[in-house]
């Protein structure tokens, strides 16, 4: 049988007994070596993406850099590949379908957006334009919606359910596929938010969340780490930068790396396939 195309093979991935794990990457070599430990797919951070190419996040990262960075990620992975694409970069639709279009080109089956502090009415034209964007490249694009009612405590906290799951309804209305309700960690929430809304739920690593286990039986359909990993490894770097800056020397610089001829040996040569 032939394998599904990557696009319905992002699909399929969300619908599996577990919810999909999806550790985030930054650049094509976390994605590379994300995808040699087994991912089914790739997600990438646009807060990672922006810090790796020297802009901070929200908003500012030059389109032609992000776009340039998800081609690198598609050369040296063989995976399905989503991308964080924060508000789309506009808030003209138009321009937002066209940014779209160009992701879908550089080899993305699934994006990111959010809504922020914007009207969800907006977002819902932009939902429209990226699933009209992509149907006209032939791909049935995973569009995974970002909802900061409770990240940025939008409504009283006894609203905060009601209030995302009524965007919710204007979302899937829109076209959307999946439902990313940031920063949401109760489980009567959680279940909630699962059971009120077709779309299916992604959920971001945070504190006090529950385990996979208990997110997949509260209708859980996805789980994925945003911007943590490269977060803690800028902790690291910076305990290592500042031993050997003071010191001269940092034993963990040398015991705790990874072997030159591994890393080297992982990332493919030109013209290679990815993993």
């Amino acid at each position: 049988m032939d394998a599904l195309p990557m696009d319905a093979t992002f699909h399929a991935l969300h619908r599996q007994p577990q919810p999909l794990i999806l550790t985030n990457a930054w650049d094509a070599g976390s994605a590379r070596l994300i995808a040699s430990l087994g991912a089914p797919a790739i997600a990438t951070t646009s807060a990672g993406v922006a810090w790796s190419l020297g802009y901070r996040d929200g908003d500012v990262l030059p389109l032609d850099e992000h776009v340039a960075c998800v081609r690198r990620i598609r050369r040296v992975t063989g995976v399905p590949l989503t991308v964080d694409i924060e508000s789309g970069y506009s808030d003209d639709p138009a321009a937002v379908g066209a940014a779209v279009a160009r992701f879908v080109d550089a080899g993305a089956v699934g994006i990111n957006l959010q809504d922020g502090a914007a009207a969800p009415e907006l977002l819902c034209r932009k939902i429209g334009a990226a699933r009209a964007a992509a149907g006209r490249a032939g791909v049935n694009l995973y569009i995974n919606i970002r909802c900061d009612v409770f990240a940025r405590q939008l409504v009283p906290a006894g609203a905060q359910v009601g209030e995302t799951l009524r965007r919710a309804h204007l979302y899937r209305e829109a076209g959307a596929n999946g439902l990313f309700p940031l920063a949401v960690t109760d489980p009567a929430d959680i279940a909630e938010l699962a059971a009120g809304t077709d779309l299916l739920l992604n959920v971001i690593a945070w504190p006090g969340l529950p385990p996979v286990a208990e997110l997949a039986a509260l209708g859980v359909r996805r789980v994925s780490t945003g911007s943590w990993l490269p977060q803690a490894l800028w902790a690291h770097a910076s305990r290592l930068v500042r031993e050997f800056t003071t010191h001269g020397r940092s034993p963990a610089l040398v015991d705790e790396a990874e072997a030159y001829a591994t890393i080297n040996g992982l990332l493919p040569a030109a013209g290679q396939p990815g993993l």
